[in-house]
């Protein structure tokens, strides 16, 4: 063998290295094609974080971008369809969704981890009314009224209220005089609170949490009625989602309440910390949504 077929040997065995390092890199957890293009994940989420939603998801990126040791992107929608689609069409990694639309899209969501809310996987939907109104006490005393819920595909915003009327021999659909959507929690108790509704359906966590953080805003309303628990809106995964991804995301969020940085992220949330998955937590929604299906043509 001469000089040349030597080089050519040792240039091959090189290449071998490199390629074999190379396929190494790629099965790891959240590496992309190579190791100079570490893997982004994509999270949607709707507007269901509150006040510093901007600031507070920024945070929460850079703390899952140095967990998962690779990169993280939220992307924001208006409506709990807008994300469904998304992630129904794999062009999102994670989300935090409702628990109606996980329920109704089972096959191409997987259920991620359950927020803990006061130690539960649970809460509840609120109907509110403004503070001068001493008398509501149910939905039927709100008949001919203006109504406001938050979002067709949101479970304590839509689905719930139409349950409970239904169950009480009310028909949602000429109950009111008028309702409409705000597609945010917030704008519901806003809507109340200014007179622009004279009730409202609203996600009983979130207007706990405003009461916190904006009691000036809350205190323009009351409670009305509270429903049953169902399942609190999970985080869930695309269904093609690799085993490796899914697990180490999952990991990040149930390590958060025993993680001082984590700990902080939560606070901000007024969650107590992340569950895995259990989807029996949602068989009242699928309840619900069954029911009400069976009696009226729910919005797409």
């Amino acid at each position: 063998m001469g000089p040349d077929d030597t080089k050519l040997g040792a240039r091959a065995k090189q290449r071998r290295l490199m390629l074999g390092a190379a396929v190494a890199l790629g099965t790891s957890a959240w590496v992309g094609r190579s190791a100079a293009a570490p893997r982004t994940v994509r999270i949607g989420t709707t507007a269901v974080i509150l006040e510093d939603q901007v600031s507070f998801l920024d945070d929460w990126r850079r703390y899952l971008e140095q967990r998962l040791q690779g990169g993280a992107v939220f992307v924001q929608r208006g409506s709990y369809r807008e994300i469904t689609a998304l992630i129904s069409n794999d062009e999102l990694d994670f989300a935090w969704v409702c628990g109606y639309p996980y329920v109704a899209n089972r096959a191409s969501m997987r259920l991620l981890a359950m927020p803990l809310y006061h130690g539960k996987p649970l809460y509840q939907s609120y109907l509110i009314v403004p503070r001068s109104d001493g008398v509501t006490r149910s939905y039927a005393d709100l008949a001919g009224k203006l109504f406001a819920y938050s979002d067709p595909n949101s479970n304590s915003g839509f689905l719930v209220p139409q349950y409970l009327m239904l169950r009480d021999g009310l028909d949602p659909q000429a109950l009111f005089r008028k309702t409409f959507f705000t597609y945010a929690h917030r704008k519901v108790v806003s809507a109340v609170a200014t007179g622009v509704a004279d009730g409202g359906a609203v996600d009983g966590y979130v207007w706990e949490t405003l009461a916190l953080l904006s009691p000036e805003l809350t205190a323009k309303t009351r409670v009305a009625v509270k429903s049953p628990e169902f399942g609190f809106p999970p985080l869930v995964a695309r269904a093609s989602i690799g085993q490796r991804d899914f697990l180490a995301m999952q990991d990040v969020l149930v390590g958060m309440s025993a993680d001082p940085q984590g700990r902080v992220l939560l606070k901000r949330l007024n969650l107590d910390g992340f569950a895995r998955d259990d989807p029996k937590t949602f068989d009242g929604i699928a309840e619900a949504l069954a029911y009400v299906s069976a009696r009226m043509r729910l919005p797409q």
